[in-house]
């Protein structure tokens, strides 16, 4: 390359529970530069995960980390061009890829949930996420078993 790689940026940890995992998610939650309503509605949807699952033993907090670890995905496919055919090569994830991915996928799934506020979207996303169920949870299995399909032409990989 003929640049230099871009420093990666230091990501300072939420106020609440002092976690740097946190602040990606909410980066990621974010719209338009409000991080304040993003910080609201993730401790609101928190608060309501421990209302909705007061019996378990975990905190609201492992039980978001568990969710997140549950929809995270170990491979994906990349198109891959090779003499006029276009083939889809499964490859491995980076740790920090794999983070991104599975916080983007579980924000998507939450808003595409029907009604409410966002809080309780977000709510009810984390935990089927935690149940290994919902819309992000069945992302990563379709990924998945798109790797499975392809995996004839994991030679091609880059």
């Amino acid at each position: 390359m003929r640049k230099a790689k871009p420093k990666k940026r230091l990501v300072l940890p939420d106020p609440v529970f002092g976690d740097t995992k946190v602040s990606k998610f909410v980066n990621h939650l974010m719209y338009d530069g409000k991080k304040n309503t993003s910080y609201k509605i993730f401790y609101n949807s928190l608060e309501l995960v421990k209302a909705k699952m007061g019996k378990e033993e975990k905190s609201p907090l492992e039980i978001w980390k568990q969710a997140l670890d549950n929809i995270t995905p170990q491979v994906e496919v990349k198109s891959r061009r090779i003499g006029g055919a276009t083939f889809q090569v499964p490859t491995e994830i980076r740790p920090d890829r794999k983070e991104s991915v599975s916080m983007k996928n579980m924000i998507n799934y939450a808003r595409k949930r029907g009604g409410k506020s966002m809080a309780e979207k977000l709510a009810a996303e984390i935990m089927d996420a935690y149940n290994n169920q919902g819309g992000a949870f069945k992302r990563k299995e379709d990924m998945h078993r798109m790797a499975e399909a392809n995996r004839a032409f994991a030679h091609f990989r880059f």
